[in-house]
This record gives C-alpha cells, structure tokens and sequence, in this order.
C-alpha cells in the first residue's frame, strides 16, 4: 500500500500526459549491452573534481518481466497508463578528485577523493510520447569501490603520476539510492530531406544515502530516426538518462541541453553519512549545459556529450567539464 501511494502522489501531476499515451508502439523485442565511459579527459580537462564514471548495463525485451517486476509495472500502470515495459541490470563506478593530486594531504577546501561502487535495477516503461524509469542503486562508497586501484592502473597505461591523496578518501559506507525520471518526446517540426526537428523534456527526482535531488532539463534534437530513442545513455545525475534505441536501419541527431537541479545532499561533496571524513559545504543549485551526437547503424547506437558543468561546492575555482561516449548494441 505505501508503495501505491508513492505511486500516486508522483503521478498526480501527470495523469493528463498519461491518458495522452494510450496508443502503444509496438513492443521491442530485443535484448540490449550498453557502455558508457565519462571522463573529464575527453573535454581537456585533467583529473579532476568528477574525473571518471564507467557503467555496463544489459536490458531485456520489452514484455519480459520477471514476477517481482510485473507486479510494480501493475502498480505504475494503475497511475501512469499501460506502457511497454522492459527491466535492466547495470554494473557502474564513478571517481572523484581534488585538482592537486600530487599532495600527499589533501586540500581540505577542494572536492574530497571519493569512489563508488554500484549495481543498478531499473524498471522503464515506454509509450510514443513518454519514457519513465524506476530505479534502485545498491553499493558501497569508500575504499571497497575499488577507485583508487582503476586510476592507478589507466595512470600507469597512459604513463601518468599516480594520485598521492587517496589515503583521504571518503570511508567504507553502503549506498542506496532511489530514483524515477520521465522523459517527454515533443515533435516541433518536419523539413525537407527527411530531416525532424523534437523536444526531449525530463524530470528527475532522486533520493537515499548518495544524492537527494530534484531536476528539471530539456534537449533538442534535429536529425533523422529521433523516433527511435529518447536520447543518449548518461551516468546519474545527468539531463535524461535513457535506455536503448527501438529498430533497425539508419539515422542520427545532433542535439543540445540544458538542465538543472536542486541538491538537498551529495555524499560525495558531505562527506561521509556516520563518521568524521573530509567535506566541502555543496552548492544548492546545479546547471548542466551539453552538446553532442548520436549515430544508429542497424543495431547499434554510437553517442557522445560534451558536459559543461556549474560550480558544485563552495570554494570550487571554476565550472567542470567533460565528455561521455555511450554504445549500445541490440540482439
């Protein structure tokens, strides 16, 4: 019953798209391996504040639901409307580090070393108009992450100093984190030579012992084949966050993105939930502005954005920036 009712309250805003979406696409029933690689080296930047986040994710045939997942797609869809609906399991790890990485005491007024570990079930269900995601990320923030071994190992590939820091990183914690996004698929314009012009607006709200947020954003895309995706994969908190593209054949988009959020806590900025670990004050609000690509051949989906990122802490010298690529391949 509580589950129910926190269906309904997030759904009361929505109920007059819900109705809207009736008319269904038909269901995809291919499988989905997605990897996403983000790193603050793909914009010019150099190892610093969000320098790294990496996540393999598999997706099911829409339709396949095991039991547990059925019966919480009945629940979304006593709220939000039938949907085609399709689950997935991802395996991620992000990094975070100061930008003096040569000293062996960290500055305290600078982003802390942090890393985490995590495994991700969501739940998306899909209609032509709109994308939700349910989501639940378990893991472990501290050394048990494993970030300070994957740095050392790319450094010592790419001949690079090792980080000296990471003996202050954040502490051993277990993570647990709850999240539901919808994105809206908006239709503006048709051109000539097979050319579309459409609207990707998002809503996020997040919350556990990791981040607890509120976001609002939007990209818009002119390309051909948007019918097939709701936009590029991207590692939390991003603008959109969507799973594979549906069908075969040919296409592309060039698109641009804007989008905020309102942070109430980022562990990683805090510090840790139930011990003495270093800690910078976060800033409330957070922008993101991007660019970027996709390319669809059969079935495969190639993408990249560029992240231009506002100031995140107190005392942070400058914006953050940084690139992320995502593949993602249907069988």
């Amino acid at each position: 019953m509580c589950l129910r009712a926190a269906f309904l309250l997030a759904g009361v805003a929505l109920m007059p798209v819900a109705a809207s979406g009736q008319g269904l696409p038909s269901p995809d029933t291919r499988q989905t391996i997605g990897i996403i690689t983000e790193n603050d080296a793909y914009a010019g930047d150099t190892d610093r504040w969000y320098t790294n986040g990496f996540r393999l994710s598999w997706h099911s045939a829409e339709e396949r639901l095991p039991s547990p997942l059925l019966w919480l797609d009945r629940q979304a869809e006593g709220v939000f409307g039938p949907a085609r609906a399709r689950w997935g399991l991802a395996l991620g790890q992000t990094m975070f580090t100061p930008v003096n990485k040569r000293a062996r005491l960290p500055d305290p007024r600078d982003r802390p070393y942090a890393g985490h570990l995590f495994l991700e079930l969501s739940l998306d269900r899909r209609t032509q108009h709109h994308l939700d995601r349910f989501s639940v990320q378990a893991g472990v923030i501290g050394p048990s992450a494993l970030a300070r071994g994957t740095q050392d190992v790319v450094h010592r590939i790419l001949g690079d100093p090792k980080a000296r820091g990471w003996g202050y990183q954040l502490r051993d914690e277990p993570a647990l984190n709850l999240s539901w996004e919808r994105i809206w698929r908006v239709g503006m314009a048709t051109l000539p030579g097979g050319l579309s012009i459409d609207a990707l607006p998002a809503a996020t709200l997040a919350a556990g012992t990791v981040q607890i947020y509120a976001a609002l954003g939007a990209r818009l895309r002119i390309g051909q084949g948007l019918e097939r995706d709701f936009g590029p994969a991207r590692i939390r908190p991003a603008i959109a966050d969507a799973p594979a593209p549906i069908g075969e054949g040919f296409g592309w988009y060039l698109f641009a993105g804007a989008g905020g959020r309102a942070v109430a806590r980022d562990v990683f900025l805090a510090g840790n939930t139930w011990r003495d670990s270093p800690s910078v004050d976060h800033r409330p609000f957070v922008g993101d502005l991007e660019l970027g690509a996709s390319v669809f051949w059969r079935n495969i989906r190639l993408s990249y954005t560029h992240d231009w990122r506002s100031k995140e802490f107190v005392g942070q010298t400058r914006p953050h920036q940084f690139g992320s690529i995502s593949l993602a391949i249907a069988f």
